[in-house]
């Protein structure tokens, strides 16, 4: 089964208030959903830490402690993105 990828345009259709993490475009695995809620960007925690491991030449320990306080610690409201490990 060929993957299929959103593009941003895309998804802000499907929501335009939906947030973005900067720098990780290439992490976004799709949007998620749950009763009640807008959907929301998903993210690949791991190519998070990928991306910041090659991108900004941290240790993977540096990259774990970025991504837990400065970006899925930076809860801004209902859309902030997910990140699911997997």
């Amino acid at each position: 089964m060929e993957e299929t990828k959103l593009t941003i345009e895309e998804i802000a259709e499907i929501n335009p208030e939906a947030m973005l993490a900067d720098g990780f475009d290439d992490a976004i695995m799709g949007m998620c959903v749950q009763f009640g809620a807008e959907p929301l960007v998903a993210y690949d925690y791991e190519k998070c830490i990928n991306i910041l491991t090659e991108r900004d030449d941290l240790t993977r320990t540096e990259a774990i402690d970025y991504i837990q306080f400065n970006v899925i610690g930076a809860y801004v409201g209902l859309n902030t993105p997910v990140f699911i490990m997997r």
